[in-house]
């Protein structure tokens, strides 16, 4: 079973993205590097969250297998990727995940994992802050708000508690507070607005959050909504769909274009198909015609300065201050 498509906003101008960049840059967006390798070992998820552009949930049974997994690592080492940043679903439900990590991590490849918090309260998966931490396992953590109101609307109920409850038991084995074991909480907005300034928006988590439960985290990343998967759902069943991509057209910022995720990272999907982002995955869009399309014939030499492929959606991730897999950019 493959991943549900989600169609993209058909928006068709003569200022297209491709045009924006050209414009700007005087050529194509290109990839500078492989530093990053994403991987996305299963849409299966205990939660079904309004805002996922990858629409996973529980009844998702799409997972990585281990020969895959094994073709990760190969292709990780060839590239002398830094860091690999695993995601979902929640990535914790694959069978082989445990495995996986420990296997990037006798290489001394960082780690990153891209946690929900909540799936740590389950049977089978109370005893991972520990394996995290043993393994120095770096930690990116959703939680879309301060308040527990804008948080359960869009995960679900009692999502904000449990995952406060989730970031105490992480603080109490050194998350957050050891500057080897980070924490990263991931903001984003609850409706089709651009996220506030993440610095100031770092603030204001850091002490609602230590004055109502005392707890600490490393530093916040703001994400902006991506018109795709369930939000473009909900954007287009309340009309707000084109008004949102104008926005996002009109915030267009070409300060942000170096720091794209796209120019230092690839993306493997659970199937082991390679895209440029987590965002043209979710759109079913792999790497362009002419380049390895799998994991089992990536090439790096071949992959390392590609054409990027581009769409409607990356207007997403140059809006305002910038959005990408690491925060904003600018």
């Amino acid at each position: 079973m493959s991943a549900t498509i989600a169609i993209p906003l058909t928006v068709h101008r003569d200022d297209g993205f491709d045009a924006r960049v050209e414009a700007a840059c005087g050529e194509p967006l290109r990839a500078r590097s492989i530093e990053t390798m994403q991987v996305n070992v299963g849409l299966t998820c205990d939660l079904a969250c309004r805002h996922c552009h990858v629409e996973s949930s529980p009844k998702r049974t799409e997972q990585m297998d281990w020969p895959t997994m094994l073709h990760v690592y190969q292709a990780a080492t060839q590239a002398g990727v830094k860091t690999l940043d695993i995601t979902g679903g929640a990535p914790e439900m694959n069978p082989n995940f445990r495995r996986f990590v420990t296997l990037m991590r006798s290489e001394n490849i960082e780690v990153l994992v891209r946690t929900n918090l909540t799936i740590l309260q389950h049977e089978g998966y109370t005893d991972l802050p520990e394996f995290y931490r043993d393994h120095r396992v770096q930690l990116v953590a959703s939680l879309p708000c301060y308040l527990s109101e804008n948080v359960d609307r869009q995960r679900g109920l009692r999502v904000y508690e449990n995952s406060i409850d989730v970031i105490q038991r992480l603080n109490s084995v050194g998350y957050g507070i050891d500057p080897d074991l980070t924490l990263t909480l991931v903001y984003n907005p609850a409706g089709p607005s651009l996220p506030p300034g993440q610095a100031d928006l770092e603030r204001d988590y850091r002490r609602e959050l230590q004055q109502r439960f005392d707890v600490r985290f490393t530093q916040l990343h703001t994400i902006t909504n991506m018109p795709i998967g369930r939000f473009l759902h909900d954007l287009r069943r309340d009309s707000q769909d084109e008004k949102y991509l104008r926005l996002l057209r009109e915030s267009f910022n070409p300060e942000t274009l170096d720091g794209l995720m796209c120019r230092r990272q690839i993306h493997v999907s659970w199937d082991g198909t390679l895209h440029d982002c987590d965002f043209n995955y979710a759109l079913g869009m792999s790497t362009r015609n002419g380049l390895p399309r799998n994991i089992q014939d990536f090439d790096a030499s071949s992959l390392v300065d590609r054409r990027i492929g581009t769409g409607e959606h990356c207007f997403g991730c140059t809006a305002g201050e910038g959005s990408s897999c690491g925060g904003a950019i600018v």
